[in-house]
């Protein structure tokens, strides 16, 4: 069991290390469409990589995910062939959005064991969705 801190600075030692391995400006929230940004993830039991649709309007939020949803079968063909579509997914604030994922389960950010892996992981699949949606923004822009 880690206290709060020593479980804090593991969290920021795996992603100074993360960054620091993987040099590199990735898009995440610079995606240049409202409520769209694609977001890493490692807690005590999976690694996940996400492209999330959290527009404050819910028709918007509907529109942007018809169009993603419109592509499933080339991001999962040609690009993430494990991507789960979730039209409702719940954060744990409660708060709905909509997001396409890959996750990776059986890693912990407590145990450094896990971390090569889990960095190789994050590297590849964010680079994946990043793809997708470099080939396919302009379909995806309002």
């Amino acid at each position: 069991m880690f206290s709060k801190e020593e479980s804090k600075r593991l969290r920021q030692d795996f992603w100074t290390a993360f960054g620091k391995s993987y040099r590199r400006k990735w898009i995440l929230y610079d995606t240049k469409i409202k409520g769209l940004a694609f977001k890493f993830h490692f807690g005590l039991k999976t690694a996940r990589v996400s492209m999330d649709v959290d527009h404050h309007d819910l028709e918007t939020r509907i529109a942007l995910w018809e169009k993603l949803d419109s592509l499933q079968s080339i991001l999962k063909e040609q690009y993430l062939p494990e991507a789960l579509f979730e039209d409702c997914f719940l954060l744990d604030n409660q708060k709905e959005i909509s997001r396409i994922y890959v996750e990776k389960k059986g890693v912990c950010i407590h145990n450094k064991d896990t971390w090569r892996e889990t960095m190789q992981f994050l590297d590849r699949n964010m680079r994946l969705f990043e793809g997708f949606f470099k080939e396919y923004r302009e379909i995806l822009d309002p």
